[in-house]
Formats: structure tokens, sequence, C-alpha cells
């Protein structure tokens, strides 16, 4: 089976955009597109007047250089590594040891989980996880946030916790955030606005009470009916 074709136009803007869609529309498969994992055919990136990729120009910055911030799914946090050592690796080496440690310490403290710094992933919650998976995207200073699904490991009172914490955090943020998520609740929860993929393609995009007044798809009519 081939990969889905991705065509989309998106201007992010400042704050949050929620990218909303069924399985399968092609959410972290755009994700993956921003950050340079998967080739891009023919597009532009471009992120705080910083351009990434532009394939009339033949301009494509490598991962590294890219300087996004990403929180996958499943965290993906390294298991033999304490809370301070899986953001450590995240801080560019570039930086002069004092400097990665004062770095280490901020976001650690901006996510109040400093005391965490010597636990081990095994011995924390879903919701403390999610904060160590999210320390460590920011960690990089990056120029924007990518968020995969943040609250689909946890269970329904973590979610609910996560979902206020990220609501507030993200919105503080001096940096444009993309959050996927195949749920109506958090989409509207967490985007200021708010973008529909389905098979690839962005349907319709708006704030949740543009979506609400004037559906494009039956999809969408379904999303705003369940939030």
């Amino acid at each position: 089976m081939g990969r889905l074709a991705i065509d989309v136009e998106l201007d992010t803007g400042p704050g949050v955009l929620a990218i909303v869609g069924p399985n399968g529309a092609g959410k972290t498969t755009l994700l993956s597109l921003l950050l340079g994992v998967l080739p891009v055919t023919r597009g532009r990136i471009e992120v705080n007047g910083v351009v990434l990729l532009d394939t009339s120009a033949s301009v494509n910055a490598p991962v590294e250089a890219r300087r996004l911030g990403y929180a996958p799914q499943d965290h993906a946090l390294f298991p033999h590594l304490d809370v301070r050592g899986n953001v450590e690796l995240a801080v560019s080496s570039a930086l002069a040891r004092a400097e990665r440690a004062r770095r280490i310490d901020e976001v650690l403290r901006d996510l109040q989980i400093e005391h965490l710094a010597s636990r081990r992933p095994s011995t924390l919650s879903g919701g403390e996880r999610q904060r160590v998976a999210l320390a460590r995207a920011l960690s990089i200073s990056p120029r924007a946030l990518l968020l995969d699904e943040p609250l689909a490991a946890l269970d329904a009172r973590a979610r609910r916790e996560v979902r206020d914490f990220l609501a507030t955090t993200l919105g503080a943020l001096a940096i444009p955030s993309i959050v996927v998520t195949h749920d109506a609740a958090e989409a509207r929860a967490l985007g200021q606005r708010i973008a529909v993929m389905e098979a690839g393609r962005v349907v319709q995009q708006g704030t949740w009470d543009e979506l609400v007044a004037a559906p494009a798809t039956p999809f969408v009519r379904e999303l705003a009916a369940h939030a």
C-alpha cells in the first residue's frame, strides 16, 4: 500500500493551530513532512521568516537545522535515562556546559517538573511523561512546536488535567504551535484555530465557532455535533 499523498496549504500564524481529522487522514504524516523526516515533492515551509523548505529554489534544511520542537504520541523517552538526561539529549551540544545546564533547569522549572529530574520514565505517570516530552521539545528554543496526539496515551482523569495544562502553557508561548488530534473536544480546547484534514487534504479552516456555523463536509458536521 502506498503512502497517502498530502496536499495542504496552511498559514498557522501566531498561537495554536489544532489539526483534527479521522485516523488515516494524514495528520502525523504532515508533521513528518514539516520536520523533514519525509521527502516533499513540491512545496514551501517558512517559520517566522526562516525558509526551511522551498522546492522551487532547491532549499531543504536538514532535520537538525529546522529547530522544530516535536513531542510524539508515545513520548519516546529513553527508559535508561532519568528525566534530566532525556531533556539533555535534545539540547544543542554547541552550547557550553553551563549554558546547557541553565537551559535544562529553566525548562524543567517552567513546566513544573524540576522535582522529577532524577526519576526514570517508568516511575512517572502518563501526565508526567507528557510534560517531560514537552520539556524536551521546548529545550531547543524551537521556532515552532509540533505535538502529535498529546493526550491519546492518557486515561480520562489525566487527559483532563494535561489538556488544561497544555491549553495554558501553549497559549503563553511566543511561537506557533501545531497540535494534531482526532478528538473534537481536544481540538476545541487547545486550538485557537482549527484545520480539518480528510484524506490528505485540509477541507476547512477557522475558529471552532466558524466550523460549527458552516461545516464544509459531513465529517466536520459530525465533529461539531460531538464536541
